[in-house]
């Protein structure tokens, strides 16, 4: 049998499922959630930029990350929001392979950078004494840095063999180009694709949960044998918002991503899809603005600036 792979040389989207007045409510609400993680995330980089008493490397983490979760909201909610027309759910095969890549790019990246985040957190609460020698400002770039380069070399076998096969089906059964409703409708047997995806995402997650999770075992344990109560509520202070980040982060990776391709239905991956694409980087600068006092003084700071001009 000769399979005619010249057919499909552009997919659509099926998108939000349900009624017109459904979908532009969906929209709305994804608009208005696209621009608030644009703002927050901005006004996290500014301060932490101009801000003297933030020039620490905890922020110079956190404006990396805030960078990175600019350009990961923007690869995929645009293309959603366009697919509430019918011209807007239509995508060449090389804007897909383009956006899968950089979605996959840019979430291994922040694996890497939350598990260094969690270093820098172990070094400050665990090696107090050592820890300017540690994470001096060229240590951090380096870490910043090798961040992104593992997270592209990470990426890049894996879309590079979905990028080769053939397709017999336009149809995309999710809100964007993920790799398990790609491989869904290819012609061929995916098997050596799913495993390849399987350990690449493995290794992403599981080396850097490791390492998020060695260096919080060893705060916890430092914090718990600390004689005050003040020391103890100062130094969960300075965790706490990063490692409500890591325990939802991670929740939503391992379940679509490390987890038995059978017994969970499309309708639930795009389900999750959502929070794991939309919900997630919303909370992230919330979370990071509500219980993170030095940035939460700053933004008050700003607010009173802006309401004496």
């Amino acid at each position: 049998m000769v399979i005619n792979e010249t057919l499909v040389v552009d997919f659509i989207i099926l998108g939000f499922p349900g009624s017109s007045a459904l979908q532009y409510a969906f929209f709305i609400l994804l608009l208005f959630t696209y621009v608030l993680t644009l703002l927050c995330n901005i006004i996290i980089i500014i301060i932490t930029w101009t801000e003297r008493n933030l020039q620490k490397p905890m922020y110079f983490y956190l404006r990396n990350f805030s960078i990175l979760e600019i350009f990961y909201v923007s690869v995929t909610v645009p293309k959603i929001l366009a697919t509430i027309t019918s011209d807007g759910r239509l995508m060449s095969l090389t804007g897909c392979i383009t956006q899968l890549f950089f979605f996959f790019f840019l979430s291994s990246t922040e694996c890497f950078l939350l598990g260094v985040m969690a270093f820098d957190r172990y070094l400050a609460i665990c090696q107090p004494l050592h820890y300017p020698l540690l994470m001096n400002a060229t240590i951090c770039q380096y870490l910043s840095i090798c961040s992104w380069l593992v997270g592209f070399t990470t990426t890049f076998p894996p879309i590079f063999l979905i990028s080769q096969l053939p397709f017999c089906s336009r149809d995309i059964n999710h809100f964007f180009c993920d790799a398990p409703p790609l491989l869904k409708i290819s012609c061929v047997d995916t098997s050596l694709n799913d495993l390849i995806d399987f350990i690449c995402a493995s290794l992403v997650i599981v080396t850097s949960f490791t390492v998020t999770l060695f260096s919080y075992v060893c705060i916890i344990t430092t914090i718990v044998k600390m004689s005050t109560t003040e020391s103890r509520a100062k130094a969960f202070s300075t965790c706490g918002s990063h490692l409500t980040v890591v325990l939802v982060y991670y929740g939503t990776v391992i379940f679509m991503y490390v987890r038995p391709k059978v017994g969970f239905t499309f309708t639930l991956n795009r389900v999750v899809g959502v929070f794991y694409v939309v919900i997630t980087p919303i909370l992230n600068p919330i979370i990071y603005c509500l219980r993170n006092k030095e940035v939460k003084e700053s933004i008050k700071k700003y607010l009173t600036l802006l309401r004496g001009l």
